[in-house]
């Protein structure tokens, strides 16, 4: 293992920031393995981290295989982390948002401009990323539609599903975006938590790099062989969106059958607890995004569920 530090920037009030690389093998730039951009993505860091480590391993066993470099960056906003603060603690601006950065820009477009820089020419980028909206996903990997996509490759991870969606113009400035611009074949991978660590979902999350790199070619490593992924629209999910605002109470998570009329959740007046509305599923399918936050907004969306196709 090489540890490198692939992007600093001085800080005005703190430490050098360093973004540390680490790197595996040795020869053509094979994959690139992305953390936590956000100060609250706990879990993503954790992820990377847990991926090193099995490595780490692997090379000291001869198991990377010849002519590969594999790098994973466990976080490149350790700035925020230390704070607890999601976004840049000078500006509150969102560093996946920046891509594909400015060298002379402000310090996040200058961060995303050092990070692309060394990142790009990798054949394969996997990133862990997180989602704006507080609650839990069914572990996935999402796809932009950018005419550079191979949902083919992303269920060579064997997640449960794979998810693609039509890029919006605020898409074009994230890391996945830009690194299939660069013919990098990206995937972003989705598990179950953002800013608490859940073993369950973290370790499903790096036997599939490992399923991955290993059917790649890239590594040599014993993992079972996972799901035959379903391949699914963004748009085709079901989205249930609350009609009050109010305490939260929830009863399906993410993953779980629901049927047409189950209860899924409650909102209750946080004065004077009563229920204010009964949140039902209006079809059968699987739950694949349930709202987590003790509060919620009206007409915040709530659940997405998978709908179910009977033959």
């Amino acid at each position: 293992m090489r540890k490198e530090v692939i992007y600093s920037m001085k800080g005005p009030f703190r430490d050098e920031l360093r973004v540390m690389g680490y790197k595996f093998g040795e020869g053509e730039k094979a994959a690139c393995i992305l953390g936590a951009m956000r100060g609250n993505e706990i879990q993503q860091m954790y992820v990377c981290s847990q991926i090193i480590k099995v490595l780490k391993e692997l090379e000291s066993k001869g198991a990377i295989n010849s002519n590969n470099e594999i790098m994973v960056i466990p976080t490149i906003n350790q700035y925020s982390i230390n704070i607890g603060k999601r976004f840049w603690p000078g500006d509150e601006t969102d560093i996946n948002r920046m891509f594909p950065g400015d060298r002379c820009g402000e310090a996040t477009e200058r961060i995303a401009a050092g990070i692309l820089e060394k990142t790009q020419g990798y054949s394969y980028g996997i990133q862990f990323a997180s989602f704006y909206r507080p609650g839990d996903f069914v572990p996935h990997i999402r796809m932009m539609e950018t005419g550079f996509q191979s949902p083919s490759l992303a269920n060579l991870f064997g997640m449960p599903y794979v998810v693609t969606r039509k890029p919006m113009p605020y898409d074009t400035t994230t890391l996945n975006y830009n690194w299939q611009l660069l013919k990098t074949n990206a995937f972003s991978v989705y598990t179950k938590e953002t800013d608490e660590i859940d073993e369950a979902s973290a370790k499903q999350a790096v036997a599939a790099v490992l399923r991955f790199l290993t059917r790649m070619g890239l590594v040599k490593y014993n993992v079972h062989s996972g799901y035959i992924a379903s391949v699914i629209a963004e748009e085709d999910l079901m989205p249930i969106l609350a009609q009050r605002a109010g305490i939260y109470r929830r009863y399906k998570q993410a993953g779980e059958e629901v049927a047409r009329g189950e209860k899924l959740a409650e909102i209750l007046d946080p004065s004077e607890g009563n229920v204010l509305e009964e949140i039902t599923s209006p079809i059968e399918g699987v739950i694949f995004f349930s709202h987590k936050s003790p509060l919620v907004n009206q007409n915040e969306i709530v659940y997405e569920i998978i709908k179910r196709f009977h033959t």
